[in-house]
């Protein structure tokens, strides 16, 4: 008997399986427990999210391996927890009753078969109909008064005149992040900021024209993002320097020139803003390019980017008129020299040919590092930018 009993408790034990904090690159070594998906006792399916943990950089989902019961966790939300280290024990298996309800389901099956059998015999047997008996429906019963003040919205606390409360909420990993990233770029770059006006019309008759279509035959929408992009590739030939980066110990001893232009893409998230990259959009069509910025998009939104999807920019596009932004400066993204701010389009009086029209026009600013570029080459690409946008055709050639 008590080799019995040794037996089934080591088999037991055998079958339980700790689940270790997993490796999510190589220089995140630690990172804060968010989020339980699920608590001791619950059932997972295998590859079901069980917690979220926040780095610095990116979300990381932890998954159960395979199908099992959560029996015990090692860490609970808001604590820190290290790479390797014990995160929670999963009892492999299946769903709690599962198996019995399978075995029930077989007893049951012969009493199903002679039920059937005997329906036909009851049904020859068919009692008259009762005559119909009409029934009133019931009176609605008057409102009180109270009612209105019983609802969850009317019995909520309403804040109280000059209430001065205060709501402390630490920071997220990735907020830090954000702001030492922020506050690294103004105390590294030489930072100065030009500005021009894009008069929209050509480019806002060419989507009107085309963005049906285009959605209809690839599921996309057309926006400006594409042609903006597409645009500041062909500027960034004539000026590599903004394009480029600077490298090397220190501040950096070294000019990285690079003849391909992997797009940084600017998208606000509940958690901050992340830039996914778009590589080599040099060589991509208007259609192609907005179709990774919108899985790009989609992926930040749903917590899904990778380190990879946000490294290695060369160039950096943000677009602060979906908000309603007239004029800002946008801060350099480093190690890149240079971002462009797009803004709202409103109409101003421009003259045209001598004469003044209301046009569409965007005003855009560029950041650049004056380490590496000069006043002539940052003015020099922002008119290049107007040239391409203003004339689309001149794109093409």
């Amino acid at each position: 008997m008590l080799f019995f009993l040794r037996r089934y408790f080591s088999t037991s034990m055998l079958r339980l399986e700790v689940i270790k904090v997993p490796q999510m690159a190589e220089s995140i070594t630690e990172g804060t427990l968010k989020q339980w998906s699920k608590k001791v006792g619950d059932f997972v399916k295998a590859d079901e999210e069980v917690a979220t943990i926040e780095t610095d950089k990116i979300d990381v989902s932890v998954n159960a391996p395979q199908s099992g019961t959560i029996t015990e966790i090692y860490a609970q939300e808001e604590d820190t927890v290290e790479v390797g280290k014990d995160l929670f024990k999963l009892e492999p298996g299946e769903a709690p009753g599962e198996g019995a309800s399978k075995q029930e389901a077989k007893k049951d099956e012969p009493k199903k078969q002679e039920a059937k059998k005997e329906e036909p015999k009851k049904e020859e047997k068919k009692a008259e109909p009762a005559k119909a008996t009409e029934s009133k429906p019931a009176p609605p019963k008057p409102a009180s008064s109270s009612s209105s003040s019983s609802s969850p919205v009317a019995a909520a606390p309403k804040p109280a005149s000059g209430s001065r409360e205060e709501t402390r909420v630490k920071m997220s990993r990735m907020r830090l992040r954000i702001a030492e990233r922020l506050k690294q770029s103004q105390n590294t770059a030489a930072s100065l900021t030009t500005f021009n006006e894009i008069d929209m019309s050509s480019l806002m008759a060419f989507r009107a024209r085309h963005k049906d279509r285009v959605l209809k035959e690839h599921g996309v929408k057309l926006g400006f993002m594409s042609a903006f992009s597409k645009a500041s590739a062909l500027a960034l030939k004539d000026v590599p320097a903004a394009n480029a980066s600077i490298e090397g110990p220190g501040l950096g001893d070294t000019i990285v020139y690079r003849d391909f232009v992997d797009l940084s893409v600017a998208v606000s998230t509940e958690k901050g803003l992340v830039t996914p990259v778009v590589r080599n959009v040099e060589g991509m069509s208007l259609i192609e390019i907005e179709q990774a910025i919108a899985a790009m998009g989609k992926k930040a939104r749903d917590n899904k980017l990778t380190l990879e999807d946000m490294s290695g920019g060369t160039f950096t596009i943000s677009n602060g008129g979906v908000f309603g932004s007239l004029f800002g400066t946008p801060i350099l993204n480093l190690p890149g020299s240079a971002i462009l701010g797009m803004h709202a389009i409103k109409d101003k009086p421009v003259v045209v040919n001598g004469k003044v029209e209301i046009r569409p026009i965007m005003v855009v600013a560029l950041t650049y590092d004056h380490r590496l570029l000069d006043g002539r080459e940052a003015v020099t690409f922002l008119v290049k930018l107007k040239h391409y946008l203003e004339d689309l055709p001149a794109m093409l050639l």
